[in-house]
């Protein structure tokens, strides 16, 4: 058994060892040490009752509610192809150990670890904040991303239909819009997506990071697995919407040897285009992702780390603009030119066609005076 004593935080290096809180059930992490910004940090210490490792503990999802004022975050990056998005949660219950949106939650008060899985927060009023965006006057459309942070498809929007009521407005306003997610529950929403599609007003791109279902359900613990993800692939290109196959992130040593077959899956489905970015460790996603390695895939974790760390200058992380999903040095180079060699053969475009903003409309609402002609 444990329990859980208080100390100041410091600066000093912690062994993983005295890191590990152990395995979650269902749960990409067990670790949850406190954000960067907090004072005080909480460690478990063995009471001296014993405990039963054939046992794991259960952590179930919590969610809270947040009422925003502004729902579209804009971006000026200059490695992203687009310059606003929206985000209807914040945390994510996929659990990708990876995820590169896990420091986020640091800024909440919140652990990026086991928190970031189970300590959600829903944005049930973004739809309507979004309206209110699209009708400020000299609010001008092009392509809003969704699911560039945390995945809107998430398990809880399934009873949250959150996602669902953004469509419904950018379809109402025929606004352009480009959907990322892992989630299977994007069907849901075909209704909406097929008709914008129609007009060329909507994309998707579906993640598989690898094919081995095994590894997926480690690395990626509530996330369909990668035979169901391309079922999604499939149906989202039969009902009109194009579609890209995103090979994100690829994971130097671990799943790079499955680049060609992943992206000739991704074709054989439908999908038209093809994206890879190279795995991200910024923040707390490193030292989490290291426990991970060590703890699940133990012999390919120092090839793994040699291998990202050649990719970024000898660190576990570059966030320079242009280099942070690219990487340098003969493996990334070398994946690049996989890629490109691959999708040139099977017949993959790099980019999706361009989502048309000439379609902007907002629609009448209560109080407007209407045209007469």
């Amino acid at each position: 058994m444990f329990q859980f004593v208080t100390m100041e935080k410091t600066t000093a290096p912690i062994l993983p060892s005295e890191r590990m809180t152990g395995r979650v059930k269902g749960r990409g992490t067990g670790q949850n040490e406190v954000g960067r910004f907090e004072r005080l940090s909480y460690e478990a210490v063995d009471d001296g009752w014993g405990v039963d490792d054939g046992e794991l503990e259960v952590r179930r999802t919590d969610v809270t509610d947040e009422t925003v004022t502004k729902v579209v975050t804009r971006n000026s990056s200059p490695d992203v192809p687009f310059d606003r998005s929206v985000n209807p949660y914040r945390g994510c219950e996929h659990g990708c150990i990876y995820c590169f949106a896990r420091p986020s939650h640091a800024f909440l008060g919140l652990s990026p670890g086991l928190d970031f899985e189970t300590r959600l927060i829903a944005r049930p009023n973004a739809a309507q904040a979004l309206e209110r965006a699209l009708r400020r006057k000299g609010y001008t459309p092009d392509v809003l991303a969704i699911g560039t942070n945390t995945d809107a498809y998430q398990p809880i929007e399934k009873d949250r239909r959150i996602m669902r009521g953004i469509l419904q407005v950018l379809q109402r306003f025929r606004h352009p819009v480009s959907v990322v997610t892992k989630g299977c529950l994007i069907e849901r929403d075909i209704d909406i997506l097929g008709d914008m599609a129609a007009d060329t007003l909507a994309s998707a791109s579906i993640s598989v990071t690898t094919l081995d279902s095994k590894l997926a359900r480690q690395m990626e613990p509530r996330v369909p697995s990668p035979a169901r993800r391309l079922k999604t692939i499939e149906r989202l290109a039969v009902a009109g919407i194009p579609v890209r196959i995103s090979v994100s992130p690829l994971i130097p040593g671990l799943t790079d040897h499955e680049l060609e077959a992943i992206l000739q899956a991704g074709r054989d489905a439908g999908a038209t285009a093809a994206s890879t970015i190279n795995l991200r460790l910024p923040g707390e996603v490193s030292d989490l992702f290291q426990d991970w390695l060590a703890r699940d895939v133990p012999g390919q974790a120092d090839k793994v780390m040699r291998r990202v760390r050649q990719a970024h200058g000898g660190r576990d992380y570059d966030a320079t603009f242009g280099h942070r999903m690219r990487g340098t040095g003969p493996h990334a180079e070398l994946m690049r030119q996989r890629f490109r060699s691959v999708c040139k053969r099977i017949g993959l475009a790099e980019h999706l066609p361009r989502l048309r903003n000439d379609l902007f409309m907002r629609p009448a609402q209560a109080g407007d005076q209407l045209s007469l002609f």
